[in-house]
């Protein structure tokens, strides 16, 4: 099988005459979440039914970086560098000082109710922290806390850390997970995994795209790619406004006018993505990082990521 299948002659831009997939560490169970800290030049991410967060560095290799994580899925930095984290066991949204190691609650209820099970989030530009909410940490032991859903629905809302309002932002995704803004944030894009779990293969496994309008609010909805096979479980964006998704077999490249523009062939079911700014990779490019079932790949490329997936 070639690692890169070619649709659209538009990827060749981003390709490097070493543009190849490396696994570069192994041993999770479900790799989840990943996030880059350019500083420390470290990737982390979850390894959800483990129930800790991973790190690994070019020099160190793989290493645990929390035990008892509570069930973490999605990471993201906030815009004063801490992390960010979903939380599945806490059903809510977390914040780790990298600085002093403090971890506080940022938010876990709705209207007096407790959240699902928060699986992914951005960072908009203004501080605010958009996430999804769909069912998967409480729908067993596996990855979170069985229990019943006290929301009306699988939602994806904005938290305003500053005014601390949290409000529904989308609820037409019928179990939302990933999701990503376009580099001028003028778009918001949003996978529907509803077929996740599903034995007769009934459900979504698209991704659909929002106008934001007055910074807040989205509208216009429509489809903007279908993956198969698989799911979109999370994705990122690259300077240009191109999309790079999970699906079952690869990571997927999608031009902003919905075009398939190649696949990234991956030996192990993915799960995420996340650009880095890799001192290693001695290029200047980003490097794209890859999380796939028990373990973690590479390539680098001939793009950067949008400020709009740090």
């Amino acid at each position: 099988m070639l690692s890169i299948e070619t649709f659209d002659s538009r990827i060749e831009r981003i390709l490097l005459p070493d543009s190849k997939l490396e696994k570069v560490c192994t041993g999770a169970i479900w790799s989840e979440g990943p996030v880059w800290l350019e500083s420390q030049q470290t990737l982390l991410w979850s390894d959800i039914p483990n129930n800790r967060i991973l790190s690994w560095t070019a020099n160190e290799g793989m290493a645990v970086w929390r035990e008892s994580s509570n069930f973490t899925n999605g990471h993201y930095l906030d815009l004063d560098g801490n992390l960010l984290h979903c939380s599945h066991g806490g059903r809510s949204i977390i914040k780790t000082d990298l600085q002093t190691g403090e971890v506080s609650t940022l938010v876990d209820r709705y209207l007096g109710k407790r959240l699902n099970s928060p699986n992914d989030l951005v960072v908009k530009s203004d501080g605010t922290i958009w996430f999804t909410d769909p069912p998967y940490g409480i729908l067993s032991d596996d990855e979170g806390f069985k229990a019943e859903s006290e929301q009306e629905g699988n939602f994806v809302f904005r938290f305003d850390p500053q005014s601390q309002e949290l409000t529904v932002v989308c609820s037409s995704i019928e179990e939302p997970n990933g999701l990503a803004f376009s580099p001028d944030e003028s778009l918001l894009y949003i996978a529907d995994t509803s077929a996740a779990l599903r034995e007769d293969g009934s459900g979504n496994h698209h991704i659909n795209v929002f106008d934001v309008v007055h910074g807040y609010q989205l509208t216009n909805e429509r489809r903007f790619a279908d993956v198969s096979p698989g799911l979109a479980d999370g994705f990122r964006m690259d300077n240009e406004g191109w999309l790079y998704t999970s699906s079952e077999d690869s990571i997927q490249i999608y031009h902003q006018d919905g075009t398939l523009l190649g696949k990234i062939y991956v030996p192990e079911k993915v799960s995420n993505c996340t650009f880095a700014a890799d001192h290693s990779s001695n290029h200047d490019g980003h490097t794209l990082y890859v999380t796939a079932s028990t373990s973690i790949y590479r390539i680098r490329l001939n793009t950067k990521a949008s400020l709009a997936s740090r």
